[in-house]
């Protein structure tokens, strides 16, 4: 909750959601839509710190729209996140084992009566069960709003919050049978019972968007017990640099066209009659200077301490000027273009790649 509250604070796109969230199990196996699973990491989003208090918090309707016109998709996104029910091992009475059921939204407030344009906003409280789940949780994953917004796969959603997850606690495999797949999921048992059809549907899917949106890659591994897959393993990897900035560059960009880019495939664009394209404005950027990040030391100095911080969290305990060299070293004289997002998101990348690479040191 500090996190959350932290990255709040500091706005832009990243957020923590925690752990406890992300490995919830679906009752059934069955999953939230991809827009009521949007809804959920807006709403984590904006009750930011405060998530695990006993309070309504509140989004306009028109940061949830996305351009949609109409607001019944706001009203079918709530009913669903009220009757979906989540499942968590805990302790009966009696001290057993028991399965604790429960929902995550205990009442919510949609307006509806609209005064015109981007008017209107909702009301939610957490339940219970879900406040103490989310103040429980000792874990968390920083993801990015743009990324959770940009995905066309529910799918690909849960595995791009599994990947952050496992990557924040430097875990960077995940391993299980079907069954286990299928909750972390939340793939329905009577769908794609065939897995060449859930290779197709659902993994290669969601990784072909994986690798487009976020700040890591995924692969996986089919373990097989003669010809049938029986466990599939998973491993996450940081972007290099480079591909940071490629990823920043595509959440930028409108999302018309996405999947083009994604398959290499070519767009043509045509131009109405008399239409002519704006020309892009050059942005000139200042050239950092010696005493500035990526120049010179990160130990000193308050312009470097949000770098200096980035390289203690995700750096996993190497000297931070020791990584600035070698994040010197790898983009050379692409560094004198690198300005704010771009630069924080591929130091960041670097950092994680580092230590992916490298392990802790001894």
């Amino acid at each position: 909750m500090r996190v959350a509250a932290a990255l709040k604070a500091k706005g832009g796109d990243e957020f923590a959601k925690p752990g406890s969230i992300i490995e919830i199990k679906f009752v059934k196996g069955e999953s939230l839509s991809l827009t009521a699973s949007r809804l959920l990491a807006l709403m984590i989003l904006t009750a930011g710190g405060d998530a695990w208090e006993d309070r309504p918090h509140r989004i306009r309707k028109a940061d949830i729209r996305r351009g949609h016109k109409g607001n019944e998709r706001i009203t079918d996104m709530l009913q669903e996140l009220h009757r979906t029910l989540f499942a968590v091992d805990d302790k009966s009475w009696r001290g057993k084992k028991a399965t604790l059921l429960f929902s995550l939204i205990s009442r919510s407030r949609e307006e509806t009566e609209e005064e015109g344009g981007e008017a209107g906003w909702i009301e939610w409280e957490f339940t219970p069960d879900a406040r103490k789940l989310i103040q429980a949780s000792e874990t968390y994953a920083v993801l990015n709003r743009q990324a959770v917004l940009g995905f066309r796969s529910n799918y690909a959603l849960k595995l791009y919050e599994l990947g952050a997850l496992r990557l924040h606690r430097r875990q960077a495999t995940w391993r299980g049978d079907m069954q286990a797949l299928r909750a972390a999921l939340g793939i329905p048992p009577d769908v794609y019972t065939d897995f060449a059809q859930l290779r197709r549907k659902v993994l290669e899917k969601a990784k072909s968007e994986i690798d487009q949106l976020a700040h890591f890659r995924v692969e996986w591994r089919e373990i097989r017990q003669g010809r049938t897959v029986t466990e599939l393993e998973f491993r996450f990897e940081p972007k290099g640099a480079p591909e940071v900035i490629e990823t920043v560059d595509e959440l930028d960009r409108h999302s018309a066209g996405r999947q083009a880019r994604r398959e290499g495939t070519v767009e043509n664009v045509s131009v109405g009659q008399g239409a002519i394209p704006a020309p892009r404005k050059a942005v000139a950027g200042r050239k950092p200077t010696e005493a500035g990040f990526p120049r010179g030391s990160l130990r000193y100095g308050d312009d470097e301490a949000e770098f200096r911080s980035i390289g203690r969290q995700y750096g996993g305990g190497w000297d931070v000027d020791m990584i600035a060299d070698g994040f010197r070293g790898h983009m050379g004289e692409r560094l004198e273009k690198l300005r704010g997002a771009k630069l924080i998101a591929a130091w960041k990348g670097f950092c994680e790649g580092w230590v992916n690479r490298r392990g802790r040191p001894q």
